[in-house]
């Protein structure tokens, strides 16, 4: 349930202050931007008709999407900000001869092997060579258990026929249990093969043409690649059919199939399990949790239907694409001209350095976080961000105990539920160990793989044990924050608590509107769509009356059904019931925000400033954090898989059902940011 205001999740963009700063400077620094920008203002827009083009228009027009971004945003820039800081961190880590602790040397040579080009060059395929030797020596279908074993403990891709893992017990949060989720394919998700409209088939066609780039590269003659990607396209088109849709799996009940070994052997008896678990090293198992059974169920027919060949076909496929960002530059250039430039927009790759201070933080992200979080997470910015975060647990409880629409009974269930959120802010209280993962400066690809299997295998150890709930599942780097239902907890990293997003410079107004807001979203998610199916504990379990529930099912449609009335881009309009978690979070999130607001500043004389008043510097501070532009091929894409609406709506459809900011602007009825009051959406 991220919020992941970040509108892409590998966006992002040129540097704001350009790598020659970070190179020159002999101590990383951040820059800074403050929270509410009054040169982002075009005052030539009315609020009253469109708050977001008013607080963001010049913003626009000043910020073009860099040609190696999908989009270009707000959080993109603090992003990009702190990969440039997160650079500097690296570059010194890898300098030869240089004074390093164990984790310094660990991210210093993991970074060092990075961007050594050369090396990898010289490599070519060698990286997988093995796993390609591998592939051709399977004898029969059913040896493909242990084979898949070892791709899943050192590639981890979702693209290798399904994903194994460990999460938690839906009906026992204190447990992890092995699980199983549907997977198998190369394109974002399984409405991609099933959509018959142009755009779509294009896709396809233009998907099927990148597998027998692969295949060239790998070898193949023209005309035997073309053959094997029919093969390829074909088995992920069975699979992708039989998957749970985007919309489906926001039902955590259709994604609660538990049953014990024997049960799962029945599903898929051409699929050899006890290989499988035996080579992942995997506990005895005495339940897991399959989240897909259809999923499995057709991948079993399949592994009967399809030959030897045509899955040896697959799996070459397969595993050159999930490790063609790590090996030599032709692999890299078809990754990107298919993934990044054709599906999302961008025109130029990103700078090596770039990737490979991501894939740092991506695989070693708590050791590269020990660093980052010295040098820009105070323990008084700490204090202040838990300070917001409980004024606004109070306005929730202020709103809760106030609702008209629910009973007491519920009532007192969501208030537990409530006292019962965990804040984690800027970064764990323990940190990961490392050690155990071996990293050279010679060896990029197989650092990669090395991280991969620490953190498979890590995750697996858990099976059978009770949860760590101090454990964290974002770096401290990230710019982005979310709410886990079973954790019942908040998330918000120290990248994420930094200027122009958290600005201690700046008045509380502002912060409250951007921060505030974003706090108010990830305690919202505790009681949205999804994650009010969870119990305070975590666990999948109904704490509402029946008659509560419709009434709050007949409250969350109304957001649905506002924003499907919204256009992503060309004909392609928002899907509100895959956005309605987040559109209710940032509808919720903003009413709490307000609200905490008013309190932390009620024995306050609040003036304007610049010419605005303290509630309209709240609602410009709340916009500003959505500023961004977008490539039309990353909104269609968007539009599919993820559950976020495009930023102008998350500014225009909040403010919409929010009276508070039609007074602070003097906007009057009829006008676009003007819902008339019985139309208004309210949930929480």
């Amino acid at each position: 349930m991220k919020l992941t205001r970040l509108l892409c999740n590998s966006v992002l963009a040129l540097l704001f202050c350009g790598a020659a700063r970070a190179q020159s400077s002999n101590e990383p620094s951040l820059p800074y931007s403050p929270s509410l920008n009054l040169e982002s203002i075009d005052k030539s827009i009315d609020p009253c008709v469109n708050l977001y083009q008013y607080s963001c228009g010049r913003w626009q027009k000043d910020n073009p999407i860099p040609p190696d971004q999908t989009s270009w945003s707000v959080y993109g820039k603090l992003y990009e900000d702190n990969l440039n800081f997160l650079h500097g961190i690296l570059e010194q880590a890898a300098a030869p001869g240089s004074q390093r602790d164990a984790v310094t040397q660990k991210i210093g040579d993991f970074y060092a092997a990075c961007v050594d080009e050369t090396a990898i060059e010289t490599r070519g395929i060698d990286p997988i060579r093995p796993d390609l030797e591998r592939i051709a020596a399977l004898k029969r279908t059913h040896d493909l258990a242990p084979l898949l074993a070892t791709f899943h403990t050192t590639i981890g891709s979702r693209s290798l026929m399904f994903v194994g893992g460990a999460d938690q017990d839906p009906d026992n949060s204190a447990q992890v249990i092995a699980s199983l989720d549907q997977g198998g394919i190369g394109l974002p998700e399984r409405d991609y093969y099933t959509k018959d409209d142009a755009k779509s088939k294009e896709i396809r066609e233009r998907y099927v043409q990148h597998i027998q780039k692969i295949f060239e590269l790998l070898g193949d003659n023209p005309d035997t690649a073309k053959a094997n990607a029919q093969i390829v396209m074909k088995i992920e088109t069975s699979l992708a059919k039989a998957s749970l849709t985007e919309v489906e799996r926001r039902d955590p009940y259709k994604l609660k199939n538990k049953m014990d070994l024997a049960s799962l052997k029945k599903l898929t008896p051409n699929f050899d399990w006890d290989a499988y678990y035996a080579d992942r090293h995997y506990p005895s198992l005495a339940i897991l949790n399959v989240q897909s059974p259809s999923f499995f169920k057709q991948l079993n027919s399949d592994l009967k239907s399809e030959s030897l060949d045509h899955w040896k076909t697959y799996l070459r496929f397969h595993v050159a694409d999930s490790v063609s960002p790590f090996l030599s530059a032709k692999f890299v250039d078809e990754n990107f001209d298919f993934y990044r430039k054709y599906l999302r927009g961008a025109s130029e790759m990103q700078p090596r350095w770039k990737r490979c201070v991501q894939y740092t933080d991506r695989n070693l992200g708590e050791a590269l976080g020990q660093a980052y979080v010295r040098k820009v997470f105070s323990p008084e910015l700490k204090q202040s961000t838990l300070e917001m975060v409980q004024r606004i647990e109070t306005a929730m409880e202020l709103r809760i105990r106030n609702l008209d629409w629910m009973s007491p009974e519920t009532k007192k269930q969501a208030l537990v539920k409530l006292h019962g959120i965990r804040n984690k802010i800027g970064y764990p209280d323990k940190w990961r160990d490392y050690s155990s993962v071996a990293i050279t400066r010679e060896d990029f690809a197989g650092n990669i793989r090395h991280a991969v299997a620490f953190e498979q295998q890590r995750q697996i150890a858990k099976i059978g044990k009770p949860v760590d709930r101090g454990e964290w599942d974002m770096s401290p780097p990230t710019v982005d924050a979310d709410y886990n239902p079973q954790m019942n907890d908040i998330n918000f990293p120290a990248g994420v608590l930094q200027p122009p997003l958290y600005d201690a410079k700046m008045d509380d107004a502002p912060n409250y509107g951007d921060t505030g807001g974003t706090v108010g979203h990830e305690l919202t998610h505790a009681f949205d769509d999804e994650g009010s199916q969870f119990d305070a504990n975590g666990n999948l379990k109904n704490w509402w009356t029946n008659t509560d529930r419709e009434k709050f099912d007949e409250r969350t449609k109304c957001v649905s059904d506002q924003y499907s009335g919204y256009v992503s881009v060309d004909d392609v309009h928002i899907n509100g019931r895959l956005t309605m978690g987040e559109d209710v979070a940032d509808l919720g999130g903003e009413i709490l925000a307000y609200i905490a607001w008013k309190a932390a500043t009620a024995d306050k004389d609040l003036k304007p400033i610049d010419g605005l008043t303290p509630e309209q510097r709240f609602f410009i501070g709340y916009a500003q954090w959505a500023c961004a532009n977008e490539r039309p091929e990353d909104l269609r894409l968007r539009a599919q898989v993820d559950p976020h609406s495009p930023a102008q709506y998350r500014i225009n459809g909040v403010v919409v059902n929010m009276p508070e900011f039609a007074e602070a602007f003097h906007c009057k009825a009829g006008q676009p940011m003007v819902k008339p009051s019985e139309k208004v959406c309210k949930v929480w």
